[in-house]
């Protein structure tokens, strides 16, 4: 009889375990919280009365459902039925759903372990892992690294940025470059990296992880034994992972005068020119800093300092991140919708000195700390243009630090047009928010913001 594993979530991830699972010879069972509605979308939360099937899947479901159920893998959507869950010898959750979830707790009280897709790819390959993890910047160095590493090795793209690993590991590649979110390191337990890159630290998806502490906790798994890397690469700007690095074995720091870091306007590692500011695609300190990163893993996997650097002058940022969408009239504009959190955007606004920039701000409001933004906006912005549910409580605290030069408008388009009369240097899309009260994501956010401003 064959071992029987429960995926939870039909998710991309789910999606590409159950086939790898089924393909591996395992009695693979899924299991959606989510109802199927009358358009055939997964209804949130799920309503088991309302259970359609398979037939009423809109296509795109439909046809990711039909080819599931030919590789004998069975499908619940609607509730987590016991049927489904008894007799797991284990099951692989999709990164959204929290450990505090009813299906955790009962998967729980039977022992059944739950493990991330990632730590099941990991499991069954002997591919290693580039690991990118951190608040901010994960993507951007995950692609970057993947890009430089492929003038000479194959190493594509995986994990939270879109890719599930387990879709990828019956192929040939030197590596895997995996970007991992505290959710999905938070369910590792014998993930080992080759190389763990932590870019930065800041609050974010507290309520998730119950905590700060739990929040960093996470992140710091992949780093500690059992599952710390031959290499861990840390920010020596970040005092929280500077402290955090005598923890850790064979430490790499970036931004750092000894290791990787700027001088003379350049970017050096351990005392090796590697590339002038002036050549860098990306904007910012930040993404100078991702470019640290990927020197660093570069060099470690043995890459040459010119191939390197002619891979860092042919990338181009990810959409969404700091993403130069086009000049017109004088005037610069940039996506940087990604942005759903205050860091995240004090990251965007740093990058701009001794420039008039307008900012469009706001969306659903986290309610994190809005003051070091507001510091920042002082220093490098000239006009905010709030949109959102958020607009009241970040008007109150910019003025309450200082900073006036305040419009409100009611959509993304009259905040555009509203920017553009002002002629301004650069307009900036930097929200500092979730998209949820006006956007079905981040990512359609910054659709509309590119295609207004291309339509012009």
């Amino acid at each position: 009889m064959s071992e029987k594993v429960l995926i939870l979530g039909l998710s991309k991830s789910g999606i590409a375990a159950a086939k790898f699972a089924a393909s591996k010879g395992y009695d693979v069972y899924i299991t959606e919280s989510k109802g199927v509605n009358e358009a055939g979308r997964l209804d949130n939360p799920a309503t088991p009365q309302g259970i359609k099937g398979v037939n009423d899947i809109r296509e795109e479901y439909r046809q990711q459902v039909e080819e599931l159920k030919s590789l004998g893998i069975k499908i619940e959507c609607g509730l987590h039925s016991e049927k489904f869950i008894s007799g797991s010898s284990f099951a692989v959750t999709s990164p959204g759903i929290p450990p505090k979830s009813e299906i955790f707790r009962r998967l729980n009280e039977k022992n059944i372990k739950i493990i991330s897709e990632i730590e099941f790819a990991y499991l069954n390959t002997k591919t290693p892992f580039i690991a990118i993890t951190g608040t901010n910047g994960k993507t951007t160095t995950t692609a970057l690294v993947s890009h430089i590493l492929s003038k000479k090795f194959s190493a594509p793209v995986c994990g939270n940025i879109g890719v599930p690993p387990t879709s990828l590991i019956e192929e040939n590649h030197d590596f895997l470059v995996c970007e991992i979110s505290s959710y999905q390191a938070q369910m590792t337990e014998k993930f080992k990296a080759k190389i763990a890159c932590w870019t930065n630290f800041t609050p974010d998806h507290i309520d998730w992880h119950g905590g700060l502490e739990n929040y960093f906790n996470a992140k710091a798994k992949i780093f500690l034994p059992p599952q710390e890397p031959e290499f861990a690469i840390l920010n020596a700007q970040d005092t929280k992972l500077k402290e955090f690095s005598k923890q850790c074995k064979n430490v790499i720091f970036f931004d750092d005068g000894n290791d990787c870091g700027i001088k003379n306007n350049s970017i050096f590692y351990k005392g090796e020119e590697i590339i002038s500011l002036k050549d860098c695609p990306l904007v910012g300190h930040h993404n100078y800093q991702n470019i640290m990163c990927g020197i660093i893993i570069a060099k470690l996997v043995g890459m040459n300092n010119s191939d390197i650097r002619e891979q860092i002058m042919s990338f181009r940022a990810p959409e969404h991140r700091l993403e130069k969408v086009r000049e017109m009239d004088g005037i610069t504009f940039f996506n940087d919708s990604k942005a759903t959190n205050p860091e995240a955007s004090i990251v965007a606004i740093d990058s701009f000195n001794n420039q008039n920039v307008a900012l469009i701000l706001g969306g659903r409001d986290k309610n994190t700390d809005l003051t070091e933004m507001c510091h920042s906006i002082n220093k490098h912005i000239k006009t905010v243009l709030l949109i959102g549910e958020a607009t009241e409580r970040f008007e109150e605290n910019l003025k309450k630090n200082g900073f006036s030069n305040i419009i409100k408008e009611h959509t993304m388009e009259e905040a555009i047009d509203k920017a553009i009369s002002l002629k301004p240097d650069v307009v900036l899309l930097s929200p500092a928010c979730a998209s949820f009260d006006m956007f079905k994501s981040y990512e359609h956010r910054g659709e509309v913001f590119k295609d207004y401003v291309l339509s012009k």
